[in-house]
């Protein structure tokens, strides 16, 4: 009778909880406009110089490095911290602002006079291209106007209601090393141009207009080997919250125990608070299915266990919880799958205040890396026709275009694609949003340069200080991304041509393990173009990624004139004895060249031939025969690379260079774009395309 008494009291205890607890209640909001996200894409002032107008720069560089500039570097550098995890190394602002005056950052300035346009916006693609023989901008990287520093100057509106809020501007991507002023105030930056990131601009905002200036700079030296493009070349939003709310890129869902009948899903979100005072806040997140064809959100499939967590000021705080969902729809590629969808929507409570709605869009998929058997999703083999892509859009340069790359995406569908290497550096948030919704495997790349240079001004000149806040930046931004399957965190890098010494391997690990930090469920790689099994990265990585290593590079009779001493046999068999454990892809096959609708003779006897001026090339014209039997140097003809896929079948697949022909790294310096795309800049399939 006394245990009767006991239980009793505990459920009506429950009951009265369920009615009073938030901690325990679903609540359905009905306060909208909580988050908002406005993009900042008209009425932007621009003006470019080809010198260096203000005396500014974020640092030394070979191409920078007078007395007469001014370095930021320190006011720049703090914009990393969120993504720093060892507070000793974060870094400190200096106390007093920079002594320069610049009249762009001033809401007085006249800007009238300047060019206006829309961002996403590329200055350099509109020309004209350098045509003398030794151009300031090479043939590499387009031969186009990159080079200079560019001011973009805007107004935004703030409301007295906006003030009570936090406001952040989030930029996906300026190229390169952009610079944030607000009402003369300097803000902060970021030099990857790759990279999207975000800055706080609460403490700086007034009633009304708020005047908002942007520095972009390129070297006037090489600081890529392909176009980078020049501006603002993504999109930029302003993000207005509550003073409790979400994190950047604060949630990380991760599944398990994947099977056509059931799923676990785990949730983790990070909540940021900039209140005054201690509060308890209530963490809710349900979960929805997407209509596959409209994207839609659907009916409520599953909700997680709510979380209270205590907040300060100035505070973040994790939880985690999980679910399982019955029944769910799995996310895979067509057409032998489909890329179902789910919407998770965490919402943050102070008793029954709404102080936050935050979506991420995720996919539930089962992903198995087999070494003899590739790549299992969802229990089924797929075999990875891949495709490498850069980023820029053709004509279109690399302002990104949501249609512009849709299309790209739809003609690789029809050559057969299903998974594309992000040739080598972070794409823009919305191609990951397209890879997700058709259905595309993805290998996220974000480093072509570590410590060692290529070009004197590449990523080289920033590493030390920026590849943990790019890194971590990076993957929080991607890994709820369905599509996302592999991470990259190298493409040829010098150090891999040092063989086995500390630094490599100092740098790998250490990238590694950040990763590993921030997503454990994808493997980690790094594409190889040479090296041994025996050798550093390759054990390290947990996949095997060879660059035309397993084709042969410059193996071949048409290829015994060229130098022996950078050529090598096929290493497929070599890699997997060493690596028995561990899954082998083809990160770059083919590097074919050729011209839509050329073709010249004599026609080489080979499968497979470099080009050169005396067979497959028509120099004058700067063209390359149509046969598709032609490679660079160290590439090889798609028949090659078919025979010696046919030849390794414990290889996963492969990603032809290049899906798409891209703007710089000719065949020829006197170019201005690549040769070795299926599809050629204007979207017309080359012949090779109906090789596929």
């Amino acid at each position: 009778m006394p245990n009767y008494k006991i239980k009793s009291a505990t459920i009506w205890t429950l009951l009265l909880a369920l009615l009073v607890s938030p901690a325990l209640c679903i609540y359905e909001p009905n306060v909208p406009n909580v988050r908002e996200r406005v993009r900042l894409r008209d009425g932007w002032q621009f003006w470019r110089s080809e010198s260096t107008p203000d005396a500014l720069i974020y640092d030394y560089r070979p191409d920078a490095n007078g007395t007469d500039l001014y370095v930021l570097k320190n006011w720049i550098l703090p914009s990393g911290n969120s993504f720093i995890e060892d507070p000793d190394h974060q870094h400190k602002r200096p106390k007093d602002e920079p002594e320069v005056d610049i009249p762009y950052i001033h809401t007085k300035f006249d800007d009238g006079d300047w060019e206006r346009v829309q961002v996403p916006h590329d200055w350099a693609i509109s020309g004209p291209f350098y045509t003398d023989e030794d151009p300031i901008i090479p043939g590499d990287m387009g031969r186009l106007p990159i080079q200079g520093v560019g001011w973009y100057r805007k107004v935004v509106q703030m409301s007295s209601k906006d003030l009570k809020k936090h406001v952040y501007l989030d930029i996906d991507g300026a190229m390169s090393y952009p610079m944030v002023w607000l009402n003369g105030k300097l803000l902060g930056g970021w030099p990857y141009g790759y990279n999207s990131f975000r800055l706080d601009l609460t403490d700086y905002l007034k009633e009304g207009g708020n005047q908002l200036a942007i520095r972009v700079e390129n070297p006037t030296s090489r600081s890529s080997r392909w176009y980078p493009g020049a501006g603002i070349y993504r999109n930029v939003w302003i993000i207005k919250v509550e003073q409790i709310h979400v994190a950047h890129w604060g949630t990380r869902i991760s599944t398990r125990n994947v099977s056509s009948s059931s799923a676990v899903i785990e949730i983790e979100v990070q909540t940021a608070s900039h209140s005054r005072g201690e509060r308890n806040v209530v963490v809710q997140t349900e979960i929805f299915e997407n209509d596959l064809d409209s994207g839609a959100r659907g009916q409520r499939v599953a909700t997680f266990p709510q979380r209270i967590v205590q907040v300060g000021p100035e505070t973040t705080q994790k939880t985690t919880a999980s679910v399982k969902v019955f029944n769910p729809k799995l996310w895979g590629p067509p057409p032998t799958q489909s890329p179902h969808l789910y919407t998770a929507v965490t919402r943050l409570f102070d008793g029954r205040e709404l102080l936050d709605e935050y979506e991420t869009e995720f996919g539930i998929r089962a992903l198995v890396f087999t070494p003899d058997d590739g790549l299992h999703v969802n229990g089924q083999k797929l075999y990875l026709h891949g495709a490498n892509q850069h980023h820029d859009l053709g004509a279109l340069g690399a302002a990104f275009n949501y249609r512009a790359a849709k299309r790209q995406l739809e003609m690789l569908r029809e050559l057969g694609v299903n998974a594309i290497c992000m040739a080598h550096n972070p794409p823009a948030p919305e191609l990951l949003e397209l890879t997700d919704k058709m259905g595309f495997l993805v290998v996220d790349e974000i480093f072509d340069a570590w410590e060692i240079e290529k070009v004197p001004c590449d990523f080289h000149l920033i590493f030390k200080d920026w590849r943990e806040p790019d890194l971590r930046s990076f993957i929080r931004r991607d890994r709820n991304h369905p599509s996302v399957v592999v991470w990259s965190v190298s493409n040829e890098v010098m150090e891999q041509n040092l063989h086995d010494i500390p630094a490599s391997t100092r740098i790998a690990k250490n990238l590694k393990n950040i990763l590993k930090e921030e997503d454990n469920s994808q493997p980690v790689t790094g594409s190889l173009n040479v090296g041994f099994p025996n050798e550093t990265l390759p054990q390290i990585y947990d996949i095997i990624s060879l660059n035309y290593q397993g084709e042969g590079i410059r193996w071949g009779p048409a290829y015994e004139h060229l130098n022996r001493s950078r050529a090598r046999p096929g290493q497929y068999d070599n890699f997997h004895g060493n690596f028995s454990d561990k899954l082998i892809l083809g990160s770059e096959v083919g590097w074919s060249l050729s011209t839509r609708g050329t073709f010249t003779f004599p026609v080489t006897p080979y499968d497979s031939s470099p080009v050169n001026q005396s067979i497959g090339a028509d120099y004058d014209r700067l063209e390359i025969c149509g046969y598709e039997l032609y490679s660079a140097d160290a590439g090889s003809s798609a028949d090659k690379v078919f025979k010696t896929q046919d030849e390794h079948p414990f290889v996963a697949g492969g990603f032809t260079w290049a899906g798409f022909d891209y703007l710089g790294e000719p065949a020829w310096p006197e170019a201005q774009s690549a040769y070795s795309g299926i599809i050629d800049l204007a979207g017309f399939p080359k012949e090779r395309f109906y090789l596929y």
